[in-house]
């Protein structure tokens, strides 16, 4: 017998969770509340993914203290475990929410050389390598 939860598209249940929030469909309000029946832990997770989702959205880098706390003693496993992870990485997170800069470009410039790098791995040398990479696509 399958669960109820394997037959249902995962998409929605994520955008329910970490979307505005504000401006619910009738179909959305109802999958949501029938979420939160078949899972409680929803009723906690909800309220911190959506002041998380803000926090990101707005930079409130004052507000990641309290959150952090709060999430640590939220009950839910998996929540401790994504704090843990980011009390480790601490002074990024504030950065990345305290600053508008981004890494964005560096970032897609070093997949785009892992990508060829990955095309021409045992096929080329190191000179053909090179000219993939200077040389506009």
């Amino acid at each position: 017998m399958k669960r109820t939860s394997a037959l249902l598209p995962r998409r929605p249940f994520y955008r329910l969770i970490f979307g505005e929030g504000i401006d619910l469909s009738q179909t959305q309000t109802l999958l949501l509340e029938a979420l939160r029946q078949l899972c409680p832990e929803t009723d906690i997770a909800y309220p911190l993914a959506q002041r998380f989702v803000t926090m990101i959205r707005e930079r409130q880098p004052e507000a990641l203290d309290s959150w952090l706390q709060e999430a640590e003693t939220c009950g839910i496993a998996a929540i401790r475990n994504f704090v843990v992870k980011l009390r480790q990485d601490y002074d990024a997170v504030k950065a990345a929410l305290s600053y508008e800069w981004s890494n964005g470009q560096v970032e897609g410039q070093v997949n785009r050389l892992k990508t060829i790098k990955r095309q021409m791995y045992g096929r080329a040398n190191f000179d053909l390598l090179r000219l993939r990479v200077l040389l506009p696509p």
